[in-house]
């Protein structure tokens, strides 16, 4: 068919159009196929297309978008870095670290922003320097476990691990008490020594393993109520908990934790038998002076000479009744002895203390202490003017402000390693409390497989058993006529885990193994699959 003539109509009537440049049909109209070809030469610099022009495609566009994803990279992560808080060191060493990992590619997305904050934790790790992963998280907006993974990716990445410290729980607290808003308007004298009073708390801490295998912020937040209490300023401690991204329900555990830890401490003092949890924080004071005396002494060595810790009684009680706004018979002194209690208790008869040096305690902190006892007996006189002279006077005394009880001369004050930490001192060597738990939890389950053994014996063997019926006399009718007794059988108080306990004993699981209380696992292996195997 001749290329001239409209397929439609036939017709020679066929003419280019202007524009587009297609072939039209000018009787009927038909757009001609296949005839609007034309071959362009001159390289990419060629003639104009119709739709495309040639040669623009990949001169211009591709470079265009990796210029824009770069300066967007660069962008965001000046965004985070200002958000996180980080120096401008600081923020060139994450820039460098990010160019690094992406090979100079850098990108754009959600995980972008993510491996920005991993490398931003792992330069202030490398730095020493507190930033914790779950504060960097709430910047970024991702999870915890989410940016935890990157982290590792970029250690492996950038084979890190000898590079990479453990985490300092004393830094996090330190960063924690300088940045912390409650304490913004402060004195600076008065944050520091908040600051020196919490790292003393916190290396106890480590010392009683309180932190071991923990999160280290819960704990962050316990020490810093706690100081902040002791210092008469008071913090709720969910306020302090979101602040420092700690969980709420941790910190007040590890507040609790912490409690107890002095109430065991407490226990070496002359009163420490009335210390309790709910009255500890009034004796706080005594107890972190006696532990700061005791991490200055050396283990295993008794100071013979009298020093920071021994005492002499008779100075402190005489000091006490010099003062003029106490006056007290010598009788009323002997009724309330067991506050200065001794271990030879014969040879001390009256007055006579002379020879109480041997008593580890310091002379300040007993001073301290009698003052505090003769405060407390004065609430208890309400007769006469001189009762309401006391009162008065003692309203306008200041225990706290009398006598500063913290002197930050120990060496747990400052930094140190944990050898150094685990080799003070400080009146309480405790255990692991996982340890403490699991050793509980392993005589609570042999309780219950001694328990067991006994039901399934006297169910196999009820003759050898001798155990009968229980009847229970008391429980007659209540009418005069009836003469029956009702019988009750013996109540057992079992749950689920003395089922599963009695199952694998019948399964004949050995003792040791049920006694660690990993149930699923040997319910798969000796009862479900008892037929297969």
């Amino acid at each position: 068919m001749d290329r001239s003539r409209c397929k439609s109509c036939g017709s020679k009537s066929l003419t280019r159009d202007d524009v587009s440049g297609i072939l039209v049909c000018s009787e009927c109209g038909f757009v001609a196929e296949l005839h609007d070809f034309q071959a362009h030469i001159g390289g990419i610099s060629g003639p104009v297309g119709t739709f495309v022009r040639v040669g623009t495609s990949g001169t211009g566009t591709v470079l265009n978008y990796r210029e824009k994803k770069v300066f967007e990279a660069q962008k965001l992560i000046d965004d985070l870095l200002l958000k996180l808080g980080l120096s401008s060191s600081r923020s060139e060493d994450v820039r460098d670290m990010v160019y690094r990992v992406t090979e100079g590619e850098f990108g754009m997305g959600e995980w972008f922003s993510v491996l920005i904050g991993a490398c931003a934790y792992v330069v202030m790790r490398r730095e020493i320097q507190s930033l914790p992963i779950a504060e960097v998280a709430s910047v970024i907006g991702c999870d915890d476990y989410e940016l935890g993974r990157m982290v590792v990716r970029v250690v492996d990445f950038l084979e890190l691990r000898g590079e990479f410290p453990v985490y300092d729980i004393v830094v996090a607290y330190e960063r924690a008490v300088r940045s912390f808003s409650g304490f913004s308007r402060l004195p600076r004298d008065k944050v520091e020594t908040m600051r020196k009073q919490g790292m003393f708390l916190i290396q106890c801490a480590v010392k009683w393993f309180l932190t071991t295998g923990r999160r280290p912020l819960p704990m962050v937040a316990a020490v810093l109520v706690l100081v902040a209490k002791l210092n008469q300023i008071e913090l709720e401690i969910s306020d302090v908990s979101e602040e420092l991204h700690a969980a709420v329900a941790t910190s007040k555990r590890r507040y609790k934790e912490l409690l107890e830890a002095l109430v065991e401490v407490s226990r070496a003092l002359p009163w420490g038998k009335d210390v309790t949890v709910k009255n500890v924080l009034k004796n706080a004071p005594f107890v972190i002076q006696y532990m700061e005396m005791k991490s200055m002494k050396k283990r295993g060595v008794k100071r013979k000479d009298s020093g920071v810790g021994q005492v002499d009684l008779g100075e402190v009680v005489s000091e006490c009744l010099r003062k003029d706004e106490y006056d007290f018979d010598v009788t009323y002194l002997e009724s309330e002895s067991y506050y200065l209690e001794a271990k030879d208790k014969c040879d001390h008869q009256g007055p006579d203390v002379h020879q109480l040096d041997r008593i580890e305690i310091s002379h300040e902190c007993l001073a301290l202490v009698y003052l505090k006892f003769l405060e407390e007996r004065g609430s208890l006189i309400c007769s006469g003017e001189n009762a309401n002279a006391r009162d008065k006077r003692r309203t306008d005394f200041d225990f706290h402000a009398s006598k500063d009880w913290w002197k930050g001369k120990s060496q747990l004050s400052k930094r140190l390693m944990l050898k150094e930490i685990l080799e003070k001192d400080v009146g309480l060597d405790a255990m692991p409390p996982s340890f403490v738990n699991g050793r509980n939890a392993n005589e609570r389950r042999r309780q219950k497989i001694d328990a067991a053994k006994q039901r399934i014996n006297r169910i196999m063997h009820p003759s050898a058993s001798g155990l009968t019926d229980v009847c229970d006399s008391q429980t007659l009718s209540s009418s005069v006529h009836s003469k029956k007794k009702r019988r009750r059988s013996q109540v057992i108080d079992v749950d689920w885990d003395d089922f599963i306990i009695e199952t694998l004993l019948l399964h004949q699981v050995k003792e040791e193994e049920i006694e660690k209380g990993h149930y699923n696992t040997l319910l798969d292996l000796y009862v479900f699959n008892s037929g297969a195997m």
